[in-house]
C-alpha cells in the first residue's frame, strides 16, 4: 500500500487514480520510469527540479504540496478498476480534503474527475460538461459549510505512460498553468518559488553570529 503523503494547509495535493504495481512495491509515488509525474511536475514550475520518487515525502516540507489517490488498492493499470469503485474513492477523498484543508487539489487523470462527477451527480459527466484546468467554484472538495470554502479543483491529464489520448506538448500546456499558480502562491506565503526549507530567516533575531 502506498501512504498518503498529507499535511494540514498544504498549497495543493495531488489525487493519482491508485498505485500501480511498480509504485506500490517501491513504496513512493508515480514510481514507474514510463511514468510521466516528476517530469511534469518539474517542467510545470511545481518544483524547481526534476526529483525522483523517493523525494515524495519531503513535498510538504519542500514545497508546500501532498499526494494521495481516489483508490488505495493496486493494480497493473486503472483499466482493472470499475466504475463503481472509482466512485466510491470520492467520500473518502473529500473526507481527507475537509481534514487537511489545502488551498486546491490536482486532479491527475480525467477518469478520476469523471469518478468525481459520477458520485456527485450520479450520472456521467457530458463532453460539454468537462474541461481541462481550473473547475467551476461549485466543485469544490472538501467544503465545511458555514466553516471552510473548500478547496479549488484543477483537472491535469494523466501521467501514466499507457495514457496515449494527448501529446506531450498537450500535456505540458495542461500542466503549465497550475505550475505557474503553485509558484505564485508559494512566492506569496513563503518568499519564494522554490523549495521553501531554504528559505532564511527574516527579522529580528535571524541572525545568531552577534
Amino acid at each position: 500500500m502506498l501512504l498518503d503523503i498529507l499535511e494540514p494547509n498544504l498549497i495543493c495535493v495531488f489525487v493519482g487514480t491508485n498505485p500501480g504495481i511498480r509504485t506500490a512495491t517501491a513504496g513512493h509515488a508515480y514510481a514507474h520510469p514510463s511514468n510521466l509525474f516528476w517530469k511534469l511536475l518539474h517542467s510545470s514550475g511545481c518544483t524547481d527540479k526534476r526529483l525522483p520518487p523517493e523525494n515524495d515525502v519531503d513535498l510538504p516540507r519542500w514545497y508546500a504540496m501532498g499526494n494521495t489517490n481516489i483508490v488505495e488498492r493496486p493494480s497493473k493499470d486503472a483499466a482493472e478498476l470499475s466504475k463503481t469503485e472509482l466512485a466510491a474513492g470520492t467520500p473518502i477523498l473529500e473526507k481527507k480534503i475537509r481534514k487537511y484543508r489545502p488551498e486546491a487539489v490536482c486532479i491527475v487523470g480525467k477518469g478520476i474527475w469523471d469518478a468525481v462527477w459520477r458520485w456527485r451527480y450520479k450520472r456521467e459527466i457530458k463532453k460539454s460538461e468537462f474541461k481541462w484546468g481550473w473547475q467551476d467554484e461549485k466543485e469544490r472538495m472538501g467544503v465545511v459549510q458555514g466553516e471552510w470554502d473548500g478547496a479549488r479543483v484543477y483537472v491535469t491529464s494523466s501521467t501514466s505512460g499507457l495514457s496515449a489520448s494527448l501529446r506531450p506538448a498537450e500535456k505540458e500546456a495542461i500542466w503549465k498553468p497550475f505550475g505557474e499558480w503553485v509558484k505564485a502562491r508559494r512566492l506569496e506565503r513563503y518568499g519564494t518559488e522554490g523549495r521553501i526549507d531554504q528559505v532564511k530567516p527574516t527579522g529580528i533575531g535571524a541572525d545568531s553570529g552577534d
